[in-house]
């Protein structure tokens, strides 16, 4: 049976604002598919004290063909990058893997107060802790990059070229098992001070709110190349629909 939230280990619980904490994993796995990008950070190599952190795309998914139970996180990359070669040689040396830590982020708000000290953002993040190894099945590995790619834009890899033998050697996909996670959340108005309450003359002079923050999808615009003269429906549907919808999510999310 699937996990329906992360134990609280020393690794995951939220510490500072622990009321904000996060665990269960349909909020977690959802802050990696909503996210564009994800943080991947790990250890390059015990010589090396500075850790790597690389902008990755991922996603989170169950292949049931795997004899897995729980969903892991499926990331994108090139066959010959540094973190893929890390990851086999982790395997190679009897690991479980390349131990990787991955942040997912959305901020919703700019949180304007009466004081510097008092703003914030309103956001939701996640933050993940696994192992990550080279997914070498076959069926897998074509079933994660159709995973990503549809994370990009529903529908995109039925309507785009199979990848074929070139493209399936060139790219390679990290499958992250995860250990550990949790998440965490701020919405709502500023929070300020008694002593700035009581003061009229803050209150009276300085603007006080929040500012709604999120991503919207411009009119899609065609390549040099391009030679199908009407936009597909599941790209221009999906520009117009999640515009609105990440709009309604921000202000819903940011409301007094």
């Amino acid at each position: 049976m699937a996990t329906q939230a992360y134990e609280k280990t020393a690794s995951n619980t939220v510490k500072r604002k622990g009321t904000r904490g996060r665990y269960d994993t349909d909020f977690i796995h959802g802050m990696i598919n909503k996210t564009a990008v994800c943080h991947v950070s790990f250890l390059p190599d015990p010589s090396e004290p500075m850790p790597i952190i690389l902008p990755m795309i991922g996603k989170v998914g169950l292949f049931e063909a795997s004899g897995d139970e729980e969903e892991s996180i499926y990331l994108h990359g090139y066959v010959s990058s540094r973190i893929m070669r890390l990851a086999d040689e982790a395997v190679k040396q009897g690991q479980e893997g390349l131990p990787v830590c991955i942040a997912a982020t959305k901020v919703d708000g700019l949180v304007l107060a009466l004081t510097p000290f008092n703003h914030s953002y309103d956001y939701r993040s996640a933050v993940v802790q696994g192992h990550a190894v080279s997914c070498d099945d076959q069926d897998e590995k074509l079933w994660a990059m159709e995973l990503i790619t549809n994370g990009v834009i529903p529908d995109r890899w039925e309507n785009s070229r199979v990848p074929d033998k070139a493209d399936m050697q060139s790219t390679r996909i990290l499958k992250v098992k995860i250990d550990t996670a949790s998440g965490k959340v701020r919405t709502g108005p500023p929070g300020d001070d008694r002593k700035d309450m009581n003061n009229e003359d803050v209150l009276n002079s300085v603007w006080t709110g929040v500012v709604p923050v999120y991503e919207t999808y411009g009119e899609p615009r065609e390549s040099s190349y391009n030679r199908v003269q009407t936009i597909p429906s599941h790209v221009g549907d999906y520009v117009k629909t999640q515009s609105k919808a990440l709009r309604d999510e921000a202000m819903e999310l940011t409301k007094s």
